[in-house]
């Protein structure tokens, strides 16, 4: 079960506090609300994840992954619908927390959102002074979304 919040990024102070940063692409074999179907490449490791429908607040949803090779990432990428998803992410360290501060690139250039993980819903965390707007459930945020109506078009 992935438990995690979303916010819109006020500054780019997260670049000077990242303790690392790594470009991904990323595309969906699935957009199906129900059920998307991800593929990822991070630097040299591909990813293939499904998650479940998030519950009322947004919140919450199954997730479940496993690590494929970039060269059947690379093949899958090509099958997958609409936009390709490319992004810096940065990790920033904070507190008992890691944000993921994600800059998107090509048709979604200029959001940048940040994503905590919690172990459960009403868990504390210190908040950055960068970290703006929770949009946490607002569905144009999800990147299944951004795939289909890139930040570009809004």
């Amino acid at each position: 079960m992935e438990i995690e919040r979303k916010f819109l990024v006020t500054s780019d102070a997260y670049q000077q506090e990242a303790a690392s940063s790594i470009r991904i692409a990323q595309g969906f074999l699935s957009t199906d609300p129900q059920r998307t179907v991800r593929v990822r490449i991070m630097g040299n490791q591909g990813f293939l994840t499904v998650k479940g429908a998030s519950n009322a607040s947004g919140t919450s949803r199954f997730e479940w992954e496993t690590e494929i090779s970039a060269a059947e990432a690379t093949n899958l990428i090509d099958l997958c619908k609409d936009v390709i998803l490319e992004k810096v992410r940065f990790m920033v360290p904070l507190g008992d927390h890691v944000f993921e501060v994600d800059e998107f690139l090509g048709e979604n250039k200029g959001l940048v959102v940040a994503e905590v993980e919690l172990q459960h819903e009403d868990e504390f965390f210190e908040r950055p002074s960068w970290l703006g707007e929770e949009v946490t459930g607002q569905k144009e945020y999800y990147n299944s979304q951004l795939s289909q109506k890139p930040f570009t078009e809004w």
